[in-house]
């Protein structure tokens, strides 16, 4: 059979170009030649990403931040946590897309990069393979596909939780020395809750600038001038009487669900971040999942020819207990902070960073679920087992 390529990646994202980073950097797949389908090839700087790391990682050169401490407040209290061998760091899109295109544009005859839009990706008749066709006609042949746009579900809101996490962030600038540049404030939830989970974030980059962002889980966003008044009221409160000019904005929703969404679609096609379930359901981290999930297909076809038979290695019990979460996160949004609360007083920092990336034992898992208030996960327990999500 005659393949135009060996792999057709669709979507030049986060999850489509950290795949072909990861390809580039396989020499057992040196020969093999690659397509990356986009509409647009432009690239922006229109989000950053935040993620945890205990090891070095394929980002390091071009890593914006990093903290090594985390602040964690309520109304009642305000812990300061050591991160340890961890540190939180953070990537902006732009450094991103420049440096996997200069990886990419150093291998011209592996990668090529084609404008346009997807249709259809189908089996092909033969079983062997598949065709990629675009909306403008033209068509490609390829081994394997791998999808990154995003989902298009069909809600079964009977069955499953559906929430979004969205997001209005601000850039600022003061004029004298206001923020503590060794740690992130990772969780202020010395907000409103108004029945939901709400909570703001700030990344300090220097003394004088710091990225502040106001964050609600809920089913859906806000008027945009919603998140602005809060942003205001929040600063005004945390800098009193401190003059500030906005330099950039970042806003986003991340889907936040329990339906499925399936890493395999076909024998010969399969998804890639957000639409791989890459974004974690309880918290909408993303970044580094997509590249564990990236490492993990790369090497099963550098050794086998072939993705791997589970392409995620996802564990069943994590499901679970994202579900759990997000049931009590839509039935009883405002106790969420209390929850949070108890897992950082009671847990240390590496168990809590094992358990969200779903590296903990059953051991760790239960000493995870003891360190907080049984009742609300009780409840949810039966809302799961019935598959019929809590209402408030």
């Amino acid at each position: 059979m005659k393949y135009d390529f060996d792999y057709v990646i669709v979507g030049g994202g986060a999850a489509g170009l950290s795949l072909a980073y990861h390809i580039s950097q396989e020499p057992r797949l040196a020969g093999q030649r690659v397509a990356i389908i986009e509409p647009e090839t432009e690239a922006r700087h229109d989000r950053t990403w935040r993620f945890w790391s205990d090891e070095p990682g394929p980002y390091d050169a071009i890593i914006a931040h990093q903290w090594g401490q985390f602040i964690f407040r309520t109304p009642h209290e305000t812990r300061r946590i050591d991160l340890g061998e961890y540190r939180y760091r953070m990537l902006r899109s732009q450094d991103f897309y420049q440096f996997v295109q200069q990886a990419l544009a150093a291998r011209p005859a592996q990668f090529q990069r084609i404008t346009g839009r997807v249709e259809a990706l189908r089996e092909q008749a033969d079983g062997i393979g598949i065709m990629a066709t675009l909306t403008d006609g033209r068509c490609w042949r390829a081994r394997y596909a791998f999808d990154s746009r995003l989902p298009r579900l069909m809600p079964r809101p009977a069955r499953y939780r559906y929430l979004q996490q969205h997001f209005l962030g601000w850039e600022i600038e003061t004029d004298q020395d206001v923020f503590d540049v060794s740690a992130v404030q990772f969780m202020d939830f010395d907000v409103a809750q108004q029945q939901q989970v709400r909570f703001v974030y700030s990344l300090p980059l220097s003394p004088r600038r710091a990225l502040v962002e106001f964050t609600v889980f809920s089913p859906e966003s806000l008027p945009k001038a919603e998140y602005e008044a809060a942003l205001h009221d929040y600063l005004a409160r945390r800098l009193p009487g401190q003059p500030y000019r906005i330099l950039a904005e970042e806003g986003g929703s991340i889907p936040m669900t329990d339906h499925p969404l399936p890493a395999r679609v076909s024998a010969h096609v399969l998804n890639l971040g957000t639409r791989a379930g890459r974004s974690k359901p309880s918290t909408g981290y993303t970044f580094a999942r997509i590249q564990r999930h990236s490492a993990r297909l790369v090497e099963s076809l550098a050794a086998t020819g072939h993705p791997p038979a589970d392409p995620t290695g996802d564990q069943w019990q994590f499901h679970v207990f994202d579900a759990l979460l997000l049931d009590i996160m839509q039935r009883r949004g405002e106790t969420v902070r209390d929850i949070f609360g108890q897992l950082f007083a009671h847990n240390p920092i590496s168990r809590i960073f094992r358990f969200l990336d779903e590296r903990t034992s059953w051991a760790e898992n239960l000493q995870v679920m003891q360190s907080v208030t049984p009742w609300p996960f009780l409840r949810s327990i039966g809302h799961v087992l019935r598959g019929r999500p809590g209402r408030r």
